[in-house]
């Protein structure tokens, strides 16, 4: 059983960090075009897919060309709360992430396959490593002492960060996260540890 992890860019010139999780090793890359993204992923035959990126609108809002002053979700708030911040998803670059993150969940969920939207920094924060900003040897280590196996001695912060997603997704099929906002469509996180 294989998870995938993507740490999204929000255009195909920029990285896009891939992370395909099987047991508790992983293996990673930096991708580019939508073509190559579905076509790695499809490869992987994953339970669950996880995206680095808004994959809805916020609520009673049918486009990004839509004016209203509504630019945060129900999760995006309830993570605001927790002291994880957040970008709004309408608000300048986040809109290009938002629209190809929706487009990309709409076609694997058109294949077939369970998509969740996921946050690694609001994640590493949760499981208490280090995020990129601190260092990506000290996110590569954090994320060694989870017992993640496989992960390159010299790794992208888009790979690690795709690499927490797909360790997210292993905790969700174990039913250890928790779902804030919409059931469907919010944003899943581990569940706090004691």
């Amino acid at each position: 059983m294989s998870i995938v992890g993507l740490d999204l860019a929000g255009v195909e010139t920029r990285p896009t960090g891939f992370c395909v999780l099987q047991g508790m090793i992983t293996k990673t890359c930096n991708l580019y075009s939508d073509q190559e993204i579905i076509e790695k992923t499809v490869q992987a035959h994953p339970k669950v897919i996880l995206i680095d990126a808004p994959l809805s609108l916020p609520p009673e809002r049918k486009s990004l060309e839509e004016r209203t002053g509504n630019h945060l979700r129900d999760s995006d708030r309830a993570l605001l709360k927790m002291g994880i911040k957040i970008f709004p998803v309408t608000l300048g670059p986040m809109r290009k992430l938002t629209a190809r993150g929706i487009k990309m969940r709409e076609t694997f969920e058109a294949m077939g396959y369970l998509v969740l939207e996921a946050y690694p920094g609001g994640a590493q924060d949760v499981l208490g490593i280090p995020r990129k900003h601190q260092g990506v040897e000290k996110l590569r280590a954090g994320l060694a002492a989870l017992g993640l196996d496989g992960l390159k001695p010299v790794s992208s912060d888009h790979e690690l960060d795709a690499a927490t997603i797909a360790y997210v997704g292993k905790l969700y099929l174990e039913g250890q996260t928790v779902t804030y906002g919409d059931p469907k469509l919010g944003i899943v996180m581990p569940k706090k540890r004691n």
